[in-house]
């Protein structure tokens, strides 16, 4: 094992290498197709033992980015990316239209609960305020494409919980309120790794990239309605903005 093994140990060494590598994939520095350096390359280039090369290549694998073959290495995965543009008008289902076959969202959970100062301030409530808030999953041809929580006023959607589960779609259950359109006020985009709910939800190997979307949605007259934390993979979904 050399200095920098010992130095940057397990998890996080092998990570930064997937890492580095996804970056050379997402950044057109390697193509569809194209065959990786092989592991005693990769090996030199991070300061790491083939192991830990081997484990960063693995979960790469794993998350379909690229594609092993016995005896000629590892190549990236011809496997393309899903586009969801995120504009004044953000819906998944219409966002994925020609993308998927079938589309469709899971409700995972709902509670009541006294609304946190970020909570609050995105829905224009006092702090404490009481909230709903909803745990899904959208699934893009039977896989997981994003994890996200919502979170609403219980005041103005006392119910939206029920409607939610009976059909899982946020313009809809707003249709039954007499809600016909509403808007995307503010997006915000960031990256970080998954945590252990997120891999188990979207099905991804340890170490993933996560693309996470804070938004705040409004009804046409800009009275804040829906304010939502979305992760995406970022190895299977880009953010078009």
């Amino acid at each position: 094992m050399s200095a920098s093994d010992s130095h940057l140990s397990g998890v996080a060494l092998w990570r930064r290498i997937a890492d580095a590598i996804r970056l050379d994939i997402v950044g057109g520095k390697r193509l569809p197709g194209e065959r990786l350096p092989g592991e005693t390359e990769l090996a030199e280039r991070f300061s790491a033992n083939r192991h830990t090369v081997r484990r960063a290549l693995a979960a790469l694998q794993a998350e379909g980015v690229i594609r092993t073959e016995q005896g000629r290495g590892s190549f990236v995965d011809r496997a393309r990316r899903v586009s969801y543009r995120i504009g004044k008008r953000t819906r998944f289902s219409e966002n994925l239209a020609g993308q998927a076959n079938t589309i469709s969202r899971i409700m995972l959970s709902s509670r009541l609960e006294n609304a946190a100062a970020n909570v609050a301030s995105a829905l224009g409530l006092r702090a404490g305020s009481k909230v709903t808030r909803i745990e899904t999953v959208a699934l893009a041809d039977d896989r997981p494409m994003s994890r996200a929580t919502l979170w609403l006023g219980y005041a103005a959607f006392p119910d939206f919980a029920t409607r939610f589960a009976e059909t899982p779609s946020v313009t809809k259950v707003l249709a039954s309120y007499g809600i016909a359109d509403y808007a995307r006020a503010s997006t915000r985009i960031s990256a970080r790794h998954a945590d252990a709910d997120e891999t188990a939800a979207l099905k991804l190997a340890p170490g993933a990239i996560l693309l996470v979307s804070e938004a705040v949605d409004t009804d046409l007259a800009g009275k804040p309605l829906l304010y939502a934390l979305t992760r995406f993979p970022a190895d299977l979904m880009e953010l078009v903005v």
